[in-house]
C-alpha cells in the first residue's frame, strides 16, 4: 500500500506540473435549471472542485455548447488514498443527480470522472448492489431507473482497471458501467496509463487526459448527444471563445 500510495502521489504531482493549479468550477448559468449540467468527481489527492481533467473537460463542452447554458456540480467526496471513501462520493452524485432529475426534469446532466473520479461516475450507474458487497451507511442502492432517461452522456478519464482497484483496495466490488448508461458513455484510457490499462506502465501518462485531446474528444461525444438547441434561447457567454 504504501508502494502504491508513492506512486499515486508522484503522478499527481506530475498532473499539477503539467497543468498547473487545477481550478474550482464556477456555474455558468444562474437560472435554477440549466441547459445542462456537468457532474464530475475529481481524482486522488486533487483539491475541492472538479480538479484539471475536470475543468479542461467542462472548458471543452462549453466551447461547443452553442448557446446551451452549462452548469457544473463538483462531486464532494475525499478522494484520498482510502479508496472506501469514494463511496461517499457515489452518495453525494447519487442524490444530486436524482434531486436533479426531479426539479429540473428538462435539464441534460452529463456525468463524467477522473481516475478515482472515474470509479465514482461508473458506480453511480450500476443498476444493483453487486454481490457480496456490503455497502456502507448512505448507500441504500442503485439511483432510480427513470433517472437514466434524464442522464444525456457519461464520459469517465482513466478509470481504474480490475487489476489496479484490486492492487489498491482488495474487496473492491468490481466497476461496470449499467446497462442503461453503457450505450452513452465514453470511456477514455491512454494505453500507457497503468491505472487503466492492464499493459500501461508510464506513470506519466495517467496525467495527460487534460493534455492529449481526450477532454476535446469526449466534449465532441457528450455534445453529440445532446438535444439541439431550442430556438431562440440566450447564449451562454461565460462559454468564451472556442
Amino acid at each position: 500500500m504504501n508502494r502504491i500510495g508513492r506512486w499515486l502521489a508522484g503522478s499527481a504531482s506530475v498532473l499539477v506540473t503539467a497543468a498547473g493549479a487545477p481550478v474550482v468550477a464556477a456555474p455558468a448559468y444562474a437560472a435554477p435549471c440549466p441547459d445542462v449540467q456537468v457532474v464530475f468527481a475529481r481524482g486522488t489527492f486533487e483539491p475541492p472542485g472538479v480538479g484539471a481533467t475536470g475543468q479542461a473537460f467542462v472548458d471543452a463542452v462549453r466551447a461547443r455548447a452553442g448557446g446551451r447554458s452549462v452548469d457544473v456540480y463538483p462531486v464532494n467526496y475525499p478522494a484520498s488514498l482510502d479508496f472506501a471513501t469514494a463511496a461517499q462520493g457515489v452518495i453525494d452524485a447519487g442524490n444530486h443527480v436524482t434531486t436533479m432529475a426531479g426539479t429540473c426534469p428538462d435539464t441534460e446532466i452529463v456525468l463524467g470522472g477522473y481516475s478515482q473520479g472515474a470509479a465514482v461516475a461508473a458506480y453511480l450507474t450500476e443498476d444493483g448492489i453487486p454481490e457480496g458487497y456490503t455497502p456502507p451507511p448512505g448507500l441504500t442502492g442503485p439511483m432510480p431507473p427513470e433517472v437514466a432517461d434524464h442522464v444525456a452522456a457519461v464520459a469517465l478519464f482513466g478509470k481504474p482497471s480490475s487489476g489496479f482497484l484490486q492492487m489498491i483496495y482488495t474487496g473492491a466490488p468490481p466497476i461496470t458501467v449499467g446497462p442503461r448508461y453503457a450505450p452513452k458513455t465514453v470511456d477514455l484510457c491512454v494505453t500507457e496509463d497503468p491505472v487503466c490499462s492492464p499493459t500501461g506502465g508510464d506513470n506519466a501518462a495517467h496525467g495527460a487526459y487534460l493534455v492529449n485531446g481526450m477532454t476535446d474528444r469526449a466534449a465532441d461525444y457528450v455534445v453529440g448527444r445532446l438535444p439541439a438547441p431550442k430556438p431562440g434561447a440566450p447564449v451562454d457567454l461565460s462559454a468564451g471563445t472556442p
